[in-house]
Protein backbone atom coordinates (compact mmCIF):
# COMPACT_ATOMS: atom_id res chain seq x y z
CA UNK A 1 0.00 0.00 0.00
CA UNK A 2 3.37 2.28 0.84
CA UNK A 3 4.97 1.02 -2.55
CA UNK A 4 4.10 4.55 -4.48
CA UNK A 5 5.36 6.78 -1.62
CA UNK A 6 8.50 8.24 -2.44
CA UNK A 7 10.89 10.01 -0.41
CA UNK A 8 9.90 13.63 -1.19
CA UNK A 9 6.36 12.42 -0.28
CA UNK A 10 7.67 10.93 2.81
CA UNK A 11 9.56 14.08 3.80
CA UNK A 12 6.54 16.53 3.01
CA UNK A 13 4.28 14.30 4.89
CA UNK A 14 6.54 14.71 8.26
CA UNK A 15 7.29 17.87 7.77
CA UNK A 16 3.49 18.74 7.66
CA UNK A 17 2.83 16.34 10.69
CA UNK A 18 5.50 18.70 12.68
CA UNK A 19 4.34 21.75 11.82
CA UNK A 20 0.64 20.67 12.36
CA UNK A 21 1.61 19.69 15.84
CA UNK A 22 2.80 22.99 16.49
CA UNK A 23 0.18 24.97 15.25
CA UNK A 24 -2.74 22.70 16.53
CA UNK A 25 -1.16 22.98 20.02
CA UNK A 26 -2.01 26.75 20.19
CA UNK A 27 -5.10 26.50 18.12
CA UNK A 28 -7.18 25.82 21.54
CA UNK A 29 -5.02 28.22 23.15
CA UNK A 30 -4.72 31.82 21.16
CA UNK A 31 -8.06 33.07 22.00
CA UNK A 32 -7.37 32.25 25.64
CA UNK A 33 -4.21 34.17 25.39
CA UNK A 34 -5.46 36.68 23.47
CA UNK A 35 -8.26 37.46 25.63
CA UNK A 36 -6.07 37.06 28.78
CA UNK A 37 -4.10 40.25 27.62
CA UNK A 38 -6.34 42.56 26.96
CA UNK A 39 -7.96 40.99 23.07
CA UNK A 40 -12.06 41.82 23.08
CA UNK A 41 -13.94 38.97 21.63
CA UNK A 42 -14.12 41.91 18.38
CA UNK A 43 -10.82 42.60 17.85
CA UNK A 44 -9.62 38.38 17.94
CA UNK A 45 -12.38 38.47 15.14
CA UNK A 46 -10.54 41.25 13.27
CA UNK A 47 -7.14 39.30 13.76
CA UNK A 48 -8.29 36.04 12.52
CA UNK A 49 -10.00 38.10 9.48
CA UNK A 50 -7.05 39.81 8.41
CA UNK A 51 -4.91 36.55 9.25
CA UNK A 52 -6.52 34.77 6.67
CA UNK A 53 -7.25 37.36 4.29
CA UNK A 54 -3.60 37.31 3.86
CA UNK A 55 -3.60 33.64 3.63
CA UNK A 56 -6.16 33.43 1.41
CA UNK A 57 -4.65 36.27 -1.45
CA UNK A 58 -0.98 34.97 -0.73
CA UNK A 59 -1.66 31.54 -1.84
CA UNK A 60 -3.19 32.53 -5.08
CA UNK A 61 0.04 34.56 -5.76
CA UNK A 62 2.60 32.73 -4.37
CA UNK A 63 1.36 29.65 -6.82
CA UNK A 64 1.16 31.59 -9.77
CA UNK A 65 4.87 32.73 -8.90
CA UNK A 66 5.85 29.01 -8.35
CA UNK A 67 4.36 28.28 -11.66
CA UNK A 68 6.07 31.18 -13.15
CA UNK A 69 9.61 30.65 -11.53
CA UNK A 70 9.68 27.01 -12.07
CA UNK A 71 10.54 26.73 -8.55
CA UNK A 72 8.69 25.02 -5.59
CA UNK A 73 10.87 23.78 -2.81
CA UNK A 74 12.36 27.65 -2.08
CA UNK A 75 8.23 28.37 -1.39
CA UNK A 76 7.76 25.50 0.30
CA UNK A 77 11.03 26.13 2.98
CA UNK A 78 10.41 29.43 2.98
CA UNK A 79 6.72 29.22 4.26
CA UNK A 80 7.23 26.54 6.97
CA UNK A 81 10.11 29.11 8.64
CA UNK A 82 7.70 31.98 8.91
CA UNK A 83 5.10 29.80 10.27
CA UNK A 84 7.71 28.37 12.88
CA UNK A 85 9.07 31.73 13.64
CA UNK A 86 5.79 33.69 14.32
CA UNK A 87 4.91 31.57 17.49
CA UNK A 88 7.36 32.36 19.91
CA UNK A 89 7.18 36.06 18.33
CA UNK A 90 3.54 36.17 19.26
CA UNK A 91 4.68 35.89 23.33
CA UNK A 92 7.58 38.57 23.41
CA UNK A 93 5.31 41.79 22.91
CA UNK A 94 1.60 42.55 23.70
CA UNK A 95 0.84 45.71 21.56
CA UNK A 96 -2.19 44.76 19.30
CA UNK A 97 -0.10 45.49 16.49
CA UNK A 98 2.57 43.25 17.27
CA UNK A 99 0.35 40.65 17.75
CA UNK A 100 -1.71 40.95 14.65
CA UNK A 101 1.82 41.07 12.78
CA UNK A 102 2.85 37.71 14.16
CA UNK A 103 -0.40 35.98 13.33
CA UNK A 104 -0.25 37.21 9.95
CA UNK A 105 3.45 36.34 9.48
CA UNK A 106 1.83 32.52 10.35
CA UNK A 107 -0.75 32.90 7.82
CA UNK A 108 1.51 34.40 5.18
CA UNK A 109 3.70 31.49 5.69
CA UNK A 110 1.04 28.90 4.68
CA UNK A 111 -0.38 31.17 1.60
CA UNK A 112 3.84 31.05 0.38
CA UNK A 113 3.49 27.24 0.54
CA UNK A 114 0.41 26.12 -0.05
CA UNK A 115 0.27 25.69 -4.26
CA UNK A 116 3.97 24.74 -4.51
CA UNK A 117 3.67 22.23 -1.94
CA UNK A 118 0.59 20.62 -3.31
CA UNK A 119 2.30 20.79 -6.99
CA UNK A 120 4.96 18.82 -5.33
CA UNK A 121 2.61 16.31 -4.28
CA UNK A 122 1.12 16.09 -7.82
CA UNK A 123 4.78 15.99 -9.38
CA UNK A 124 5.46 12.63 -7.31
CA UNK A 125 2.24 11.29 -8.37
CA UNK A 126 0.61 9.54 -11.58
CA UNK A 127 -2.92 10.11 -12.43
CA UNK A 128 -3.53 6.80 -11.18
CA UNK A 129 -2.38 7.61 -7.70
CA UNK A 130 -3.38 11.31 -7.37
CA UNK A 131 -5.85 10.01 -4.06
CA UNK A 132 -3.26 7.91 -2.34
CA UNK A 133 -0.72 10.80 -2.40
CA UNK A 134 -2.93 13.17 -1.58
CA UNK A 135 -4.41 11.28 1.31
CA UNK A 136 -1.28 10.09 2.76
CA UNK A 137 -0.33 13.55 3.28
CA UNK A 138 -3.28 14.81 4.31
CA UNK A 139 -3.40 11.55 6.82
CA UNK A 140 0.43 12.78 7.91
CA UNK A 141 -0.90 16.14 8.74
CA UNK A 142 -4.01 15.46 10.34
CA UNK A 143 -1.99 13.05 12.97
CA UNK A 144 -0.34 16.56 13.76
CA UNK A 145 -3.72 17.82 14.49
CA UNK A 146 -4.77 15.14 16.70
CA UNK A 147 -0.90 14.73 18.80
CA UNK A 148 -0.60 18.92 19.28
CA UNK A 149 -4.05 19.68 21.16
CA UNK A 150 -2.79 16.18 23.02
CA UNK A 151 0.09 17.92 24.02
CA UNK A 152 -1.72 21.33 24.74
CA UNK A 153 -4.72 19.59 27.15
CA UNK A 154 -1.27 17.69 28.93
CA UNK A 155 0.34 20.73 29.49
CA UNK A 156 -2.10 22.19 30.62
CA UNK A 157 -3.24 20.00 33.66
CA UNK A 158 -0.37 20.74 34.88
CA UNK A 159 0.72 23.69 34.17
CA UNK A 160 -2.81 25.84 34.36
CA UNK A 161 -3.06 29.62 32.42
CA UNK A 162 0.78 29.12 31.75
CA UNK A 163 0.07 29.74 28.42
CA UNK A 164 3.59 31.93 27.24
CA UNK A 165 5.79 29.04 27.60
CA UNK A 166 3.91 26.67 25.68
CA UNK A 167 3.91 28.87 22.59
CA UNK A 168 8.39 28.07 23.19
CA UNK A 169 7.10 24.62 23.30
CA UNK A 170 5.50 24.96 20.13
CA UNK A 171 8.68 26.67 18.59
CA UNK A 172 10.64 22.51 18.88
CA UNK A 173 8.01 20.45 16.30
CA UNK A 174 7.76 23.69 14.19
CA UNK A 175 12.43 23.75 14.05
CA UNK A 176 11.81 20.22 13.32
CA UNK A 177 10.12 20.54 10.31
CA UNK A 178 12.04 23.43 9.04
CA UNK A 179 14.97 21.41 9.39
CA UNK A 180 13.14 18.62 7.55
CA UNK A 181 12.42 20.76 4.68
CA UNK A 182 15.81 21.51 3.90
CA UNK A 183 15.98 17.76 2.70
CA UNK A 184 13.50 18.60 0.19
CA UNK A 185 15.18 18.29 -3.57
CA UNK A 186 13.60 20.52 -6.69
CA UNK A 187 11.67 17.97 -8.65
CA UNK A 188 12.97 18.42 -12.87
CA UNK A 189 9.16 16.39 -13.63
CA UNK A 190 7.17 19.75 -13.56
CA UNK A 191 6.51 21.78 -16.94
CA UNK A 192 8.09 25.27 -16.98
CA UNK A 193 5.63 27.53 -18.69
CA UNK A 194 7.83 30.79 -20.52
CA UNK A 195 8.14 33.55 -17.71
CA UNK A 196 5.99 36.88 -17.51
CA UNK A 197 5.26 39.30 -14.86
CA UNK A 198 3.34 38.47 -12.09
CA UNK A 199 1.37 40.81 -10.29
CA UNK A 200 -0.66 40.82 -6.77
CA UNK A 201 -3.67 39.49 -8.12
CA UNK A 202 -2.18 37.70 -11.41
CA UNK A 203 -3.44 34.56 -10.50
CA UNK A 204 -7.05 35.61 -11.50
CA UNK A 205 -6.35 35.40 -14.99
CA UNK A 206 -5.92 31.85 -14.99
CA UNK A 207 -9.67 31.28 -13.93
CA UNK A 208 -10.50 32.64 -18.08
CA UNK A 209 -7.27 30.33 -18.98
CA UNK A 210 -8.53 27.22 -17.02
CA UNK A 211 -9.68 24.12 -18.72
CA UNK A 212 -13.71 24.34 -18.80
CA UNK A 213 -13.24 21.67 -16.43
CA UNK A 214 -11.64 23.08 -14.31
CA UNK A 215 -14.32 25.68 -14.26
CA UNK A 216 -16.47 23.55 -13.81
CA UNK A 217 -15.42 21.69 -10.86
CA UNK A 218 -13.88 24.99 -9.06
CA UNK A 219 -17.76 26.35 -9.07
CA UNK A 220 -19.21 23.26 -7.57
CA UNK A 221 -16.35 22.98 -5.03
CA UNK A 222 -16.38 27.05 -4.04
CA UNK A 223 -20.34 26.83 -3.80
CA UNK A 224 -19.96 24.35 -1.16
CA UNK A 225 -17.18 26.20 0.55
CA UNK A 226 -19.85 29.33 0.48
CA UNK A 227 -21.97 27.51 3.00
CA UNK A 228 -19.54 25.00 5.05
CA UNK A 229 -18.90 27.70 7.82
CA UNK A 230 -15.74 26.94 10.76
CA UNK A 231 -15.85 24.07 12.33
CA UNK A 232 -15.83 26.10 15.28
CA UNK A 233 -20.01 25.33 14.95
CA UNK A 234 -20.09 21.99 15.28
CA UNK A 235 -17.33 22.19 18.34
CA UNK A 236 -20.72 24.81 19.43
CA UNK A 237 -23.23 22.21 18.78
CA UNK A 238 -21.63 20.08 21.14
CA UNK A 239 -20.90 21.85 23.95
CA UNK A 240 -25.41 23.20 23.67
CA UNK A 241 -25.28 19.15 23.47
CA UNK A 242 -24.20 18.47 27.21
CA UNK A 243 -20.11 18.55 26.60
CA UNK A 244 -17.81 20.83 28.89
CA UNK A 245 -14.94 22.40 27.75
CA UNK A 246 -12.76 19.37 28.32
CA UNK A 247 -14.45 16.89 26.45
CA UNK A 248 -15.40 19.27 23.33
CA UNK A 249 -11.71 19.49 22.94
CA UNK A 250 -11.17 16.02 23.35
CA UNK A 251 -14.01 15.09 20.69
CA UNK A 252 -11.80 17.80 18.56
CA UNK A 253 -8.97 14.99 18.79
CA UNK A 254 -10.97 12.02 18.08
CA UNK A 255 -12.36 14.16 15.01
CA UNK A 256 -8.77 14.53 13.90
CA UNK A 257 -7.76 11.14 14.84
CA UNK A 258 -10.92 9.28 12.46
CA UNK A 259 -9.69 12.08 9.59
CA UNK A 260 -6.03 10.88 10.28
CA UNK A 261 -7.29 6.76 10.20
CA UNK A 262 -9.22 7.38 6.76
CA UNK A 263 -7.75 9.90 4.70
CA UNK A 264 -4.78 7.16 3.35
CA UNK A 265 -7.37 4.28 2.44
CA UNK A 266 -10.16 6.59 1.49
CA UNK A 267 -7.29 8.13 -1.19
CA UNK A 268 -6.24 5.34 -2.45
CA UNK A 269 -9.89 4.04 -2.83
CA UNK A 270 -10.41 6.93 -4.41
CA UNK A 271 -7.86 5.80 -7.42
CA UNK A 272 -9.94 2.91 -8.07
CA UNK A 273 -13.37 4.01 -7.68
CA UNK A 274 -12.62 7.76 -9.13
CA UNK A 275 -12.30 10.84 -7.07
CA UNK A 276 -15.33 12.23 -7.99
CA UNK A 277 -17.47 9.47 -6.87
CA UNK A 278 -15.16 9.32 -3.58
CA UNK A 279 -15.38 13.29 -3.35
CA UNK A 280 -19.41 12.88 -3.52
CA UNK A 281 -19.79 10.08 -1.20
CA UNK A 282 -18.33 12.71 0.98
CA UNK A 283 -20.07 15.32 0.59
CA UNK A 284 -22.84 12.71 1.40
CA UNK A 285 -21.68 11.81 4.64
CA UNK A 286 -21.48 15.72 5.10
CA UNK A 287 -25.17 16.29 4.50
CA UNK A 288 -26.03 13.57 6.53
CA UNK A 289 -24.23 14.92 9.56
CA UNK A 290 -25.46 18.31 9.00
CA UNK A 291 -29.00 17.40 9.09
CA UNK A 292 -28.19 15.12 12.11
CA UNK A 293 -26.71 18.64 13.93
CA UNK A 294 -30.10 20.70 13.02
CA UNK A 295 -32.59 17.61 14.02
CA UNK A 296 -31.36 16.27 17.27
CA UNK A 297 -29.72 17.37 20.65
CA UNK A 298 -29.26 13.73 21.73
CA UNK A 299 -25.53 14.06 23.04
CA UNK A 300 -24.83 10.50 21.72
CA UNK A 301 -26.14 11.47 18.20
CA UNK A 302 -23.67 14.04 18.00
CA UNK A 303 -20.50 12.34 19.56
CA UNK A 304 -21.47 10.17 16.27
CA UNK A 305 -21.80 12.86 13.76
CA UNK A 306 -19.04 14.48 14.80
CA UNK A 307 -17.06 11.53 14.24
CA UNK A 308 -18.17 10.84 11.15
CA UNK A 309 -17.88 14.24 10.01
CA UNK A 310 -13.95 13.43 10.34
CA UNK A 311 -14.14 10.54 7.87
CA UNK A 312 -16.20 13.21 5.67
CA UNK A 313 -12.95 15.47 6.09
CA UNK A 314 -10.96 12.00 4.68
CA UNK A 315 -12.96 11.97 1.90
CA UNK A 316 -12.60 15.41 0.63
CA UNK A 317 -9.85 17.21 1.68
CA UNK A 318 -6.97 15.49 -0.23
CA UNK A 319 -9.11 14.19 -2.95
CA UNK A 320 -10.21 17.67 -4.14
CA UNK A 321 -6.76 18.85 -4.37
CA UNK A 322 -5.68 15.39 -6.08
CA UNK A 323 -8.99 15.91 -8.62
CA UNK A 324 -8.01 19.60 -9.35
CA UNK A 325 -4.13 18.79 -10.08
CA UNK A 326 -5.34 16.17 -12.96
CA UNK A 327 -7.53 18.49 -14.73
CA UNK A 328 -4.92 21.07 -15.27
CA UNK A 329 -1.76 21.04 -16.50
CA UNK A 330 1.87 20.21 -15.27
CA UNK A 331 2.69 24.14 -15.39
CA UNK A 332 -0.12 25.33 -13.75
CA UNK A 333 -0.77 22.96 -10.91
CA UNK A 334 0.54 25.24 -8.25
CA UNK A 335 -1.78 27.95 -9.84
CA UNK A 336 -4.02 26.31 -10.21
CA UNK A 337 -4.46 25.09 -6.49
CA UNK A 338 -3.49 28.42 -5.47
CA UNK A 339 -6.31 29.95 -7.15
CA UNK A 340 -9.02 27.26 -5.35
CA UNK A 341 -7.69 27.53 -1.94
CA UNK A 342 -7.27 31.21 -2.49
CA UNK A 343 -11.05 31.69 -2.90
CA UNK A 344 -11.90 29.13 -0.31
CA UNK A 345 -9.91 31.18 1.78
CA UNK A 346 -12.37 34.33 1.21
CA UNK A 347 -15.35 31.98 1.03
CA UNK A 348 -14.95 30.04 4.50
CA UNK A 349 -14.80 33.96 6.15
CA UNK A 350 -18.12 34.66 4.47
CA UNK A 351 -19.64 31.18 5.32
CA UNK A 352 -18.83 31.38 8.81
CA UNK A 353 -20.19 34.82 8.91
CA UNK A 354 -23.49 33.44 7.35
CA UNK A 355 -23.91 31.20 9.86
CA UNK A 356 -23.21 33.03 12.64
CA UNK A 357 -25.26 35.92 11.76
CA UNK A 358 -28.47 32.60 11.13
CA UNK A 359 -27.17 31.18 14.66
CA UNK A 360 -27.76 34.54 16.32
CA UNK A 361 -31.05 34.84 14.95
CA UNK A 362 -32.47 31.91 14.33
CA UNK A 363 -30.76 29.37 16.86
CA UNK A 364 -28.91 26.18 15.61
CA UNK A 365 -31.19 23.98 13.97
CA UNK A 366 -31.45 26.32 11.11
CA UNK A 367 -28.05 27.07 10.88
CA UNK A 368 -27.32 23.24 10.11
CA UNK A 369 -30.36 22.63 7.93
CA UNK A 370 -29.57 25.32 5.51
CA UNK A 371 -26.15 23.91 5.25
CA UNK A 372 -27.75 20.64 5.10
CA UNK A 373 -29.59 21.05 1.76
CA UNK A 374 -27.31 23.54 0.36
CA UNK A 375 -24.64 20.45 0.45
CA UNK A 376 -27.56 18.21 -1.17
CA UNK A 377 -27.24 20.75 -4.35
CA UNK A 378 -23.86 20.47 -4.50
CA UNK A 379 -23.82 16.78 -4.59
CA UNK A 380 -26.57 16.86 -7.59
CA UNK A 381 -24.42 19.83 -9.36
CA UNK A 382 -21.04 17.55 -9.06
CA UNK A 383 -22.84 14.51 -10.16
CA UNK A 384 -24.16 15.69 -13.09
CA UNK A 385 -22.71 18.55 -14.42
CA UNK A 386 -18.50 18.00 -13.08
CA UNK A 387 -17.17 15.05 -15.64
CA UNK A 388 -15.16 12.08 -14.31
CA UNK A 389 -11.82 11.78 -12.96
Amino acid sequence: MLKHISKTVWILSLVSLFTDVASEMLYPVIPIYLKSIGFSVVLIGILEGIAEATAGMSKGYFGKLSDSMGKRVPFVQLGYLLSTLSRPLMVLFNFPIWIIFTRTLDRFGKGIRTGARDAILSDEATPETKGKIFGFHRSMDTLGAVIGPAIALLYLYFFPENYKTLFFIAFIPGLVAVFGSLLIKESKNHEVKPKRKVGLLSFLRYWKEAPSDYRKLTIGLLTFTLFNSSDVFLLLKAKESGLNDTQTIGLYIFYNFFYALFAFPLGSIADKIGLKKMYISGIIIFTIVYFGMGLSNNIYIVVILFLLYGIYSAATEGISKAWISNISSKSDTATAIGTFTAFQSVLTMIASTLAGILWYNFGPSLTFIVTGFASFFVVCYLWFFVNKQ
